[in-house]
This record gives structure tokens, C-alpha cells and sequence, in this order.
């Protein structure tokens, strides 16, 4: 079975689609979420998923803020957060994306894909 990602992001519908196309292309499953409040209700819905993909700036919610609501539904959830300006305005734990390149963005998912089931 594949890799399933959550990808949130709000600002713009085409930075879903390339995030969608790029894990896709990597032979990930995408669910996708286009606001904080509908990316914690679709990890409720599916609290299976390995890992998130979302942009640092998800809507008038803090990235923190968010992280810690996800990490409610699944503690250890892998987050990745991507920035188009580099800075990485959530802070903690979790792996930063600093722009919109595919290949960052796969040698980062490729640190923690989980073997295929």
C-alpha cells in the first residue's frame, strides 16, 4: 500500500495542485485540505495518513497553532511545512520546505516515507 499525505494549503488553489502533482508523481496518495479547520476534520476522518504537507501560512490561524491541533488527532504526525519567502514561522520539530521546489520538497518526504506496507 502507498504513502498517504495530507496537503493543506489556502492561498492560492494552484500551489495545492503542483504540491498534489509533485507527491502524486512520487507515487503518494493525496488527501487534500484547503483550510485549518477542514485539514483537522479530514485527519479525523482519516487519522491513517503518514505524514502533512502544508503551507506555513494556512489561513488567519497560527502554524503552531495548527500543528498542535493535528498532533491532538495523531501525537507523532510528520509535518512539513513549506514557505515561499524561506523563513520557517512555526518553529519545533517539524521538517521546512523554504520555497516551492519539487526537488526539496521530495528529498524531504523521501526522509520520511515510510516503507510500503
Amino acid at each position: 500500500m502507498r504513502a498517504c499525505f495530507l496537503v493543506i494549503d489556502n492561498d492560492y488553489p494552484g500551489n495545492i495542485s503542483a504540491r498534489k502533482l509533485v507527491l502524486e508523481s512520487a507515487k503518494l496518495n493525496v488527501i487534500t485540505a484547503y483550510s485549518a479547520d477542514e485539514a483537522v476534520k479530514t485527519l479525523k476522518r482519516f487519522p491513517n495518513v503518514d505524514g502533512i504537507v502544508m503551507d506555513a501560512w494556512v489561513g488567519n490561524r497560527p502554524c503552531r497553532e495548527l500543528i498542535d491541533q493535528l498532533r491532538e488527532v495523531q501525537e507523532k504526525i510528520p509535518v512539513i511545512t513549506v514557505s515561499a519567502n524561506g523563513d520557517d514561522p512555526c518553529g519545533g520539530e517539524e521538517f521546512h520546505v523554504s520555497g516551492f521546489d519539487p526537488k526539496e520538497l521530495l528529498e524531504t518526504l523521501e526522509k520520511l516515507r515510510p516503507r510500503e506496507r
